[in-house]
């Protein structure tokens, strides 16, 4: 992930630079542990993405697709669900609601239907990831 030159590189709220990786989280930057850095690349590996999503620029949120999470460290060196995975309306995360015509993912006044693939493809995106923060930096 660092730049072979040393040079700082920054992915929405990550900044790598040598041998170190610190997350913006709370208007500061946080130095990542070992654990956590293997996490996250165990995570970019997989096709997760780091994302900058209002109001929530300043915690680590990732994204598959349209399925998005938002992640924080804990005391012992690896990461872990803020809140419920869910879908991205908008590049906003939603919440679901039920409705009488079906259920919806929604942001604000737009929705999105919570068919039953992207039902699939956000529970795969949970199972995945979550699976990739138990280990953490476990091979």
């Amino acid at each position: 992930m660092p730049h072979r030159n040393g040079a700082v590189r920054t992915l929405t709220g990550v900044e790598c630079t040598g041998r170190s990786l610190a997350v913006k989280i709370a208007n500061e930057m946080v130095e990542l542990t070992a654990v956590q850095m293997q996490t996250l690349e165990r995570l970019f590996a997989a096709g997760f993405r780091p994302i900058a999503i209002p109001p929530y620029e300043n915690a680590l949120c990732v994204h598959r697709g349209e399925c998005a999470a938002v992640l924080a460290p804990v005391e012992n060196g690896g990461l872990r669900l803020l809140s419920p995975v869910t879908v991205l309306v908008d590049g906003n995360l939603s919440v679901k609601l039920k409705k009488v015509g079906g259920d919806v993912f929604v942001w604000k006044k737009k929705e999105v239907a919570a068919t039953a693939v992207r039902l699939k493809d956000l529970e795969d995106f949970r199972v995945e990831l979550l699976g990739i923060l138990e280990t953490g930096g476990q091979q």
